[in-house]
């Protein structure tokens, strides 16, 4: 399930992005010699017109081929990337990212029109437990229904939130389960992104059916708010210099095998989120990455020159640098988080 899950959210992710710069690549009059998905050897391959359409045996990203990326590669004369305007050159640089961003709205459109739209409840139910949180190493489960909060008693699930977050260290927790009532006490921990204490618990939600054109609104504005939402916490983990919330290769695989044992829909969210990640990480200027790209041709265009090949070669050298430490340190939380109980 896991690795079916990874291969197939990994190759649409994947898939969507490299359109994206084949399809204005095509548009703008530049030759594309090869659409792959993957590296390495090919596993299948076919070509159409004047393009090899490729699988290749490492499924790690994908590339398109465009002839002519720089003058001294370029043997597709005025076809070539490196002889097109300085705006079609960022049409197709910014245009993989820009499908990413996308993809999302059409996902949260098929769900909220085929699923309907899930509303928090404020029944004092569990709709859900984290998996190795306080909550689930006390025995919680799904659809108990919570009585008291250290002797307070509730009747509303924002009841229950107020007096986690105000909890201090041990926490009891009466509860109904089949009719038997039971208690438990448990640990809370100061969750650093929320600010707040948190025991891994989530309430139910009442889910509404919603029409073709009100979902299509709907996902537009959820896919908003959700950009808004990441760019907010990659601003606090940059002025915090900390990378304490990254997540590597191994945390989004395994993250991807849970979500994909909840179900087709919860999946589908799950897709849209990392796609939603993938656009915005691209767009950062950082050289190599589609943003930096995108930054050296606005240099380009203000300098009316060509960036000195030397320089723009030791930037992507940093570039590749510092997402290679990124990445480590992200593996380094992964197996911290996954194995090491951290």
């Amino acid at each position: 399930m896991t690795v079916l899950a990874v291969i197939v959210v990994f190759g649409v992710l994947v898939f969507v992005h490299e359109l994206g710069h084949f399809i204005t690549a095509k548009m703008t009059g530049m030759r594309v010699d090869e659409f792959a998905l993957g590296f390495g050897p090919k596993v299948v391959s076919c070509q159409k017109g004047e393009t090899v359409y490729s699988i290749r045996a490492i499924p790690l990203g994908g590339f398109n081929d465009i002839a002519g990326m720089t003058k001294e590669d370029n043997n597709a004369g005025e076809r070539g990337y490196c002889e097109k305007s300085i705006p079609k050159r960022m049409i197709v640089i910014i245009a993989g990212s820009m499908m990413n961003l996308l993809l999302p709205v059409f996902i949260f459109w098929g769900v909220f029109f085929f699923d309907g739209v899930a509303s928090p409840s404020n029944e004092p139910v569990l709709g859900g437990v984290a998996t190795g949180k306080a909550a689930e190493k006390a025995g919680l489960m799904k659809g108990d229904r919570i009585l008291a909060v250290d002797g307070k008693p509730v009747t509303t699930w924002a009841e229950i939130v107020d007096n986690v977050r105000s909890a201090n260290g041990e926490i009891t927790i009466d509860y109904e389960r089949d009719g038997a009532k039971n208690s438990v006490k448990l640990e809370s921990a100061y969750d650093e992104m929320y600010q707040r204490n948190m025991i891994g618990i989530m309430g139910t939600s009442i889910t509404t059916s919603v029409g073709f054109f009100e979902s299509a609104i709907m996902s537009v504005q959820h896919t908003a708010n959700i950009i808004v939402q990441m760019v907010a916490e990659l601003g606090r983990l940059i002025s915090k210099f900390s990378g304490d919330g990254l997540a590597g290769p191994v945390g989004v695989v395994h993250m991807t095998g849970k979500v994909a044992e909840m179900g087709i829909v919860p999946l589908l969210n799950f897709t849209a989120f990392l796609s939603l990640n993938l656009g915005i990480i691209n767009l950062l200027p950082i050289p190599v990455l589609d943003g930096g790209h995108f930054l050296a041709l606005m240099i380009e265009g203000i300098i009316r020159r060509p960036i000195n090949g030397k320089i723009l070669y030791g930037a992507q050298i940093a570039g590749m640098t510092l997402l290679i430490m990124l990445m480590l340190y992200a593996t380094k939380n992964d197996v911290t988080r996954l194995f090491l109980g951290g």
